[in-house]
Order: C-alpha cells, then sequence, then structure tokens
C-alpha cells in the first residue's frame, strides 16, 4: 500500500506544480554607497525593523491615484521584507561609517554601543512615480550617553512603467537616502 501512495502523492504535486504559475521575484537592487559620514559610535546593532502590514507582506503593493493599495500574488520581493531592510540599513551604516554595524541578534561577544530601532509608518511606491518611506528612528544607547530619536518623510522617483524592477531599484535608494539620514541626523 505505502509503495502506491508515495508515487502517486509525488505525482499529484508534480501536477499541482505544473498547473500553477510560479511567482516573479524581485531583488532590490541596492546603491553602491560611495560617501563617508562619521558617527559617534564604534558599533551599532539594527534592531528588526517595524512595518506596516501591507509593507512587511511578500507581494509588493503599489498605491493608486485613489489611495488603495494593489498587489499580485505573483510579483514578490524575493527576500522577506522586514529581514532584508535591517540587513540594507546595516550595511549601508556600516559602509557610510566603518564602524561594526549588524543586524539583531548581535552576532559578537562585545554589546554594541547603540542600538538602531527603525519604526516605518508608511513604506510604498504610488501610481504617480513616488517611492515613500516615512516614520521614526530611536538609537538607544548604554552608557550614559544622549538617546536619541527622529522623524523620517522620504521619497525618490521612479519610472512608472519600469515595472517591479523600477520599484525595487527606489527601495533600495530610499533605504540607502534613510541610511545617510540616520547616520548624519542619529547616529553623530
Amino acid at each position: 500500500m505505502m509503495g502506491i501512495v508515495k508515487p502517486a502523492l509525488a505525482a499529484g504535486l508534480i501536477l499541482l506544480a505544473a498547473c500553477g504559475a510560479s511567482p516573479d521575484l524581485y531583488a532590490v537592487t541596492a546603491p553602491e554607497v560611495s560617501q563617508t559620514q562619521r558617527i559617534a559610535f564604534r558599533s551599532v546593532e539594527v534592531r528588526d525593523v517595524s512595518l506596516p502590514a501591507y509593507a512587511s507582506a511578500n507581494e509588493i503593493a503599489v498605491q493608486d491615484e485613489t489611495g488603495k493599495l494593489v498587489t499580485d500574488s505573483t510579483v514578490l520581493w524575493a527576500d522577506e521584507p522586514a529581514r532584508a531592510l535591517s540587513l540594507e540599513l546595516a550595511r549601508n551604516i556600516a559602509a557610510l561609517s566603518g564602524a561594526r554595524v549588524a543586524p539583531e541578534p548581535w552576532p559578537f561577544e562585545a554589546f554594541p554601543d547603540a542600538r538602531l530601532d527603525v519604526r516605518f509608518e508608511t513604506l510604498v511606491a504610488n501610481a504617480l512615480g513616488q517611492y515613500r518611506a516615512t516614520g521614526q528612528y530611536f538609537v538607544s544607547v548604554s552608557d550614559g550617553r544622549r538617546e536619541r530619536s527622529g522623524v523620517f518623510d522620504l521619497s525618490v522617483p521612479y519610472a512608472v512603467d519600469g515595472g517591479p524592477q523600477a520599484i525595487a531599484a527606489a527601495r533600495g535608494q530610499i533605504i540607502a537616502d534613510l541610511s545617510v539620514f540616520i547616520a548624519q541626523n542619529g547616529l553623530r
């Protein structure tokens, strides 16, 4: 009996896979960070970012002219958004500052000098060709130095007719811009 069930199950899975179209996955194209920015810390932990529900989903959302968020289940981010954004911020801030920067959980024995917490209110492409990010950042320290916080409201243009690739490039650019903004305003 078991000898018949396994081949039948395998054949069923193959048929199901053949019937459903696999989604298109889009990786964020992050621009090279070429400038430098001195910061006040030798090491920074980037906490997992907080995202609105639509931005934490794997589907790439676009806000239409009426404000409605439109998604397509066959157009997905290649990586889980919160994880990807935390990694992008850590990589960009490390490249900008030369400091030891890593996403949580902190991988080193010595504790970081500061922790960066970024909470997005909006992170979305709109039908008019703007990718917008708004929210707050918080820098916590354990050695008695001044803790910091601030708000951000950034946008970058993208070519609407460029499709998901243009949106992915715009997201990479806005996170690069946010990294510079936080390094200049929150980590100095």
